[in-house]
C-alpha cells in the first residue's frame, strides 16, 4: 500500500493554487575603470602636444618622401644591410664555436672561449670598431707569410674594420645564446645517442644542435635586429652605411634633421621587416613543442574581421 503525501487541493477552498514563476535575470554592471579613461586622455594631450611641437617646427617635411628614394640614401641602405648580414654570419658561426669550446672539458678552449667572451662583451663595441681602424698606428704591415703581405692602411679597410668590429663582438654574445640552447636540452638525448654509437660531434650535429634552437632561434632574432641599429657606429670608421649617407645627403642640402628622421624612417622599415621574419622563424620551430600554434597575422586579422559580422538568427 503506497501513501499519498500530496495534499490535493480543496474543492472548497477558494485560495488560488501556488505557481511557480521564473527568477529574474540578473543585470551585471561592468565595473566602471575610471583611471584607464584618464590614463588614456592624459596620453592622447601629450601625443597632441608633441604632433603640435613639431608641426610649428622649422621642419621641411616635404624633404622626407623627396629624399627617401634618393640614389645616396639607397646606396647606404644596401651597405647597411650588408654589414648587417655578413656581421651576424659571422658572429653566428663564431659564436657556435666559442659555445662548444667553452662547454668543453679540455681546460685550455674552454679557458680561451671564457677569456674572449669577457673581453668582447666587457668592451664597447664603438671602442672595438676604433682599435681596428686605429691599428695602423701600430703596425706598418702585415705579414701572413707566403699567403699575404701588404700595408696595414691598405688592408684594414672600413668595410673591414667594420666587419670585424661588429662580427666579433656579436660572436661573444652568440656563444652565450648557444651556450644556453644547448644547456637546455636533456642530458638523456646525449646519452641515447652514445648508446647508439653516435660520436660526440654527430650527436651535437644531428640531436642536440637541432633541439637547442627552440632556445637560440628567439634571442638570435633580437640580436639580428640590434645589430641592424648598431651598424649606425660604423660610421667612426668612415663606412658609407646609412647614417653616413643621410648625413653627407643633409650637408648638401641643409636639411639635417628631416635627413635623421630619412634613416630613422629607413631603420623602422627594415626592423619591422626583420621582426615579421623573426616571428615566422620562431613558429617553424614552435612546431612539435605547443599543441597548437600561435596564429599568423593574417589569420588575427579574419579573426578580428569575424567578430564584426552580424551572427545569424536560426529560425
Amino acid at each position: 500500500m503506497t501513501i499519498n503525501t500530496d495534499k490535493a487541493q480543496d474543492p472548497g477552498d477558494e485560495r488560488p493554487a501556488a505557481t511557480t514563476t521564473a527568477p529574474e535575470a540578473l543585470k551585471a554592471i561592468p565595473v566602471r575603470h575610471f583611471g584607464r579613461w584618464v590614463a588614456a586622455v592624459a596620453v592622447l594631450a601629450v601625443l597632441a602636444l608633441l604632433v603640435n611641437a613639431f608641426a610649428q617646427g622649422k621642419l621641411n617635411w616635404g624633404a622626407v618622401p623627396d629624399y627617401f628614394f634618393n640614389a645616396d640614401i639607397l646606396k647606404g641602405v644596401r651597405n647597411t644591410i650588408t654589414i648587417t648580414i655578413l656581421s651576424m654570419v659571422l658572429g653566428v658561426v663564431l659564436g657556435i664555436i666559442l659555445s662548444v669550446m667553452r662547454l668543453s672539458k679540455n681546460p685550455v678552449t674552454s679557458t680561451v672561449a671564457w677569456f674572449y667572451i669577457w673581453f668582447f662583451r666587457g668592451t664597447p663595441v664603438y671602442v672595438q670598431l676604433l682599435l681596428w681602424f686605429s691599428l695602423g698606428l701600430v703596425f706598418e704591415y702585415i705579414n701572413l707569410g707566403p699567403i699575404y703581405k701588404d700595408y696595414w692602411s691598405s688592408f684594414m679597410t672600413p668595410f673591414l674594420a667594420a666587419l670585424l668590429g661588429l662580427g666579433l663582438n656579436e660572436a661573444a654574445y652568440m656563444a652565450e645564446i648557444c651556450r644556453a640552447g644547448i644547456q637546455s636540452v636533456d642530458e638523456g638525448q646525449t646519452e641515447a645517442a652514445h648508446a647508439l654509437g653516435m660520436s660526440h660531434g654527430k650527436t651535437l650535429r644531428r640531436v642536440v644542435l637541432p633541439q637547442a634552437m627552440r632556445v637560440i632561434v628567439p634571442p638570435t632574432g633580437n640580436e639580428f635586429i640590434n645589430m641592424l641599429k648598431t651598424t649606425s657606429l660604423v660610421i667612426a670608421v668612415q663606412y658609407y652605411d646609412l647614417l653616413q649617407a643621410a648625413t653627407n645627403v643633409a650637408q648638401t642640402s641643409g636639411a639635417t634633421v628631416e635627413m635623421l628622421f630619412v634613416a630613422s624612417a629607413w631603420y623602422l622599415v627594415l626592423t619591422s621587416v626583420l621582426s615579421v621574419g623573426q616571428y615566422y622563424l620562431e613558429r617553424r620551430f614552435a612546431r612539435g613543442s605547443l599543441r597548437q600554434l600561435p596564429p599568423t597575422p593574417l589569420q588575427k586579422v579574419k579573426a578580428s574581421l569575424s567578430t564584426f559580422r552580424r551572427p545569424e538568427v536560426a529560425r
